[in-house]
């Protein structure tokens, strides 16, 4: 037994190259790909797809009320006591004495078909009218819908590159502390340096591995946050490629701005939101006219006084009529005067909520070209502190090669350029995060899928 295991521990072992060989490697997405993914997996977008194809349904609906309704009806009637009326006797001609009679028979049966036909009536027309606006309605949230889910996408995708590019910057400067540590070990064990130069040294490297362990958490949850906002599920293994946004010569302008405000989605949504108060507003006004109908029926009928209604032998009377119905409104208690009233504040309400919305779409477009110009200048000067902290580093390095610089030197020169290449990547993420919120103020996020 114990050779059979043997066996088959190493047969695991031998195994196991080829179980990692099959490992899947992660998946490069770009960021339009990404983008797309959202929008086709995403629950949101979804969920908007569903209430945007309900609303065409509403239309059907709406349209069903001017077609002819035909209804079929069968109904059955059994009088365990036959009513009873109290009439004059002119059956002996004592028209002075009352005698009781009883009318009708037993069973009573009655089928037939009614058949309706809407002539005229203005609610319906207003009806089909706000039906319509209901369906683009639903269009632009679903549109609105599929903007959150692009922002939201691209925003977490620039974060999550931004945290990996600070891995970068980490693992050179973990490379650096290396090089420097077995440099001093070496001076150490020559009695060159003192034992505390190689414990600073252990120190800043300490903290720098500290400092990526926490970025380790922190991408696992960026990326999370990215697959959830694309509706992928968490397991999948995906890799992010680096991504840039290339706005139009009009971006650090406001020449557009009118128009940029006119065709936000948010705007079209609340235009569309007051089109239809106006609609309601205009059916219950509607109410105030008369309706005009069509109507018809056909039934048979049988009277019997013993159940058998089946019974052929037994004759059924049939019944047509048509006729017109003429519905006219004459007093509501002013019910549809309050109505309209309801109605006349609530696109009060919409027009200063429009007016709301158009100052805040003002300055968030704004904002967001300040950001833009800002990030710009701050990232040519980071750009250059850069370049400078390199140029100090290089210099102290060969400085305290020559013995010329003293070890404290050179970890603040470290430290000095490890500090201006985090404040480069944090500028460079402001601007990328600075477009994102361009594209959104003039809404042209969409074209990021392309």
């Amino acid at each position: 037994m114990t050779i059979k295991y043997l066996f088959t521990g190493l047969a695991l072992l031998l195994m196991r190259p080829a179980f990692a060989q099959t490992q899947p490697e992660p998946k490069e997405l770009t960021l339009q790909e990404a983008v797309v993914y959202a929008l086709e997996h995403n629950e949101d977008v979804q969920k908007a797809s569903y209430d945007e194809l309900s609303a065409r349904y509403m239309i059907k609906e709406a349209k069903s009320n001017g077609l002819p309704q035909l209804n079929g009806f069968a109904k059955l009637d059994v009088y365990p006591a036959i009513p009873v009326q109290v009439i004059p006797n002119v059956f002996e001609g004592k028209p002075e004495e009352m005698i009781a009679v009883q009318f009708g028979t037993k069973y009573n049966a009655q089928a037939g078909v009614q058949l309706s036909q809407l002539l005229f009536n203005k609610s319906y027309f207003v009806g089909l009218k706000a039906a319509k606006s209901t369906e683009d309605l639903y269009r632009l949230r679903k549109s609105m819908t599929e903007e959150e889910v692009i922002y939201n996408v691209s925003s977490s995708y620039f974060q999550t590159l931004q945290t990996k590019e600070q891995f970068t910057i980490i693992d050179a400067n973990l490379t650096r502390l290396d090089q420097l540590e077995r440099i001093l070990k070496l001076q150490y064990e020559n009695d060159l340096v003192k034992k505390v130069d190689v414990n600073r040294i252990k120190v800043n490297r300490t903290n720098l591995q500290t400092q990526k362990q926490s970025l380790t958490t922190a991408v696992e949850q960026q990326m999370n946050m990215l697959k959830f906002f694309m509706g992928m599920p968490l397991e999948e293994n995906i890799d992010l490629a680096d991504a840039h946004i290339v706005l139009d010569a009009q971006a650090n302008t406001l020449g557009n701005k009118e128009d940029a405000v006119l065709g936000q989605t948010q705007m079209q949504l609340l235009n569309k939101q007051k089109e239809l108060s106006d609609l309601q507003l205009q059916n219950i006004k509607a109410g105030y006219y008369p309706s005009l109908s069509l109507t018809g029926s056909y039934l048979y009928s049988a009277m019997r006084k013993e159940f058998n209604l089946f019974d052929t032998s037994m004759p059924w009377f049939n019944t047509g009529v048509v006729g017109l119905q003429l519905n006219i409104p004459i007093f509501d208690g002013f019910k549809k005067s309050s109505q309209v009233k309801q109605s006349e504040m609530a696109l009060k309400s919409l027009e200063s909520d429009k007016q709301k919305l158009t100052k805040s779409l003002t300055v968030t477009l704004e904002n967001s070209i300040s950001q833009l110009q800002n990030s710009t200048t701050s990232i040519q000067a980071q750009e250059q502190n850069v370049a400078l902290a390199q140029e100090v580093y290089d210099t102290t390095n060969e400085l305290y090669k020559e013995g010329i610089s003293p070890l404290t030197d050179l970890l603040e020169a470290e430290v000095s350029l490890r500090e201006a290449k985090t404040n480069l990547n944090g500028e460079m993420l402001k601007y990328q995060l600075a477009q994102l919120s361009y594209l959104q103020a003039t809404g042209e996020l969409k074209t990021l899928t392309k």
